[in-house]
């Protein structure tokens, strides 16, 4: 459909404004010709050349986003990939035709006449990124519904708590990763601990199953008492046992888990901070270009009042320089517009890919822990089991004990006489 012309113009400047009268036939001619000098000057002539729209993936700010201070509709698009290359949550976006730089442009730029309104902004720029406008802004679906994904909840800034400044939600997601690693190796030191005590354990259980007390016990009970110190032995023996597999199936995993994680993450990071340099610099040659739109309209503008009040070659001829001059900054602000689109789409769709790979991090990094978690607690019953073993021989021994049967023992090996005393005779 074909968009008309700039109706309006500029607000100080109405194409039905009445001309000087001339005093002659001839002036009438020449101001005649200045009037649709006029005219045309006004009808911007980058916004005749509407380029065809095409369909494409949109993100989910909505069809087309916008730079709130610009006035100028930007359409952000998401390119398409080779397939696999983008992640299959993103096909779900649905296509809708992009509007041009051209179009969006005779939209806001459009008549401002001081009797009429413009209508509200669709979008607003904040920190050079480009959202839906708060009281405008479509009911827009989660691209992961009900998953509370990363991907879809760290699109903005956060005020920093520390400071005065901002942090990126993608800062978070990168503070979260490396607060989880610091959480790991801190779980690795905690069964570093464990293991010390159980050395240490084992080391002192050992050293008493060789103390002498009691050892001149006998009978029954004596056997029973060599068998209490025997089992610490063997006790002393499972800890070592224990402790040795706490370092190689729990310790040394936890460590080693992921140990370039952090130059990863730095990687990573940079990766997207230099994508959100980009989208900076982008958005400042916008505002650069939009500005020299504003200068070169007003120059136009002021050239063509001229015109009404001086009839000259040299007039015509600068109101035409100027025209040249409004319709190249027009050409460069829309360069800049799409420069910017495809600089915001390029990071969101790192935005995406990377929150995703980084929650599949995040899951696997509770997945591994929690599985080795699980191997100390089976570790930790196999202990009792030992532990229990070796001390039912002493269980066994300690039902044995029979006092009667030590009594006897130890009479007949130290008895000194059956026959008792009797009184003496006169």
């Amino acid at each position: 459909m074909q968009t008309p012309a700039l109706a309006g113009g500029h607000p100080h400047c109405h194409a039905g404004a009445p001309l000087l009268r001339p005093a002659a036939p001839a002036l009438r001619l020449a101001c005649s010709l200045g009037s649709e000098l006029r005219r045309r000057s006004l009808e911007w002539s980058p916004l005749r050349r509407e380029r065809k729209a095409r369909p494409s993936f949109c993100h989910p700010a909505g069809k087309a986003t916008c730079l709130l201070r610009a006035g100028v509709t930007m359409s952000t698009r998401l390119p398409m990939r080779p397939p696999g290359s983008v992640p299959a949550v993103l096909l779900g976006f649905r296509p809708a035709p992009a509007l041009t730089g051209a179009l969006c442009l005779r939209q806001n730029l459009g008549s401002s006449s001081p009797g009429k309104k413009q209508s509200k902004e669709n979008t607003i720029t904040i920190n050079c990124v480009t959202f839906p406008h708060p009281d405008t802004m479509p009911e827009q679906q989660l691209l992961k519904p009900t998953e509370w994904s990363y991907c879809d909840y760290f699109w903005a800034d956060k005020k920093d708590p520390q400071g005065n400044g901002t942090v990126a939600g993608f800062e978070l997601l990168l503070q979260k990763q490396l607060k989880g690693k610091q959480m790991q190796k801190e779980m690795s030191e905690f069964i570093r601990e464990r293991i010390k005590i159980e050395e240490e354990y084992a080391k002192n259980l050992a050293k008493l199953s060789q103390n002498s007390l009691a050892a001149q016990e006998e009978g029954s009970l004596g056997e029973a008492w060599a068998q209490v110190k025997k089992s610490l032995a063997d006790e002393a023996e499972v800890h070592l046992k224990f402790s040795a597999k706490l370092h190689s199936e729990v310790e040394k995993p936890l460590m080693n888990f992921r140990e370039n994680f952090k130059k990863d993450m730095k990687k990573c990071d940079h990766h997207i901070a230099d994508l959100r340099k980009q989208l900076a610099s982008r958005y400042a040659a916008v505002e650069k270009a939009r500005k020299a739109l504003t200068e070169r309209q007003r120059d136009l503008e002021m050239k063509t009042q001229q015109l009404e009040i001086k009839l000259s070659n040299k007039t015509e001829e600068d109101i035409k320089k100027a025209r040249r001059k409004s319709t190249q900054a027009g050409d460069d602000l829309m360069r800049c517009v799409d420069l910017y689109n495809q600089a915001q789409s390029k990071w969101f769709e790192e935005m995406v890919t990377t929150t995703l790979e980084l929650e599949r991090l995040e899951v696997e990094r509770v997945e591994m822990i929690r599985q080795h978690l699980c191997q100390y607690t089976q570790l930790r019953h196999e202990t009792d089991m030992f532990n229990q073993s070796t001390v039912e021989p002493v269980d066994q021994l300690l039902r044995k004990v029979d006092p009667a049967k030590d009594r006897e023992l130890w009479v007949r090996e130290h008895k000194t006489g059956n026959i008792r005393p009797v009184d003496m005779e006169i």
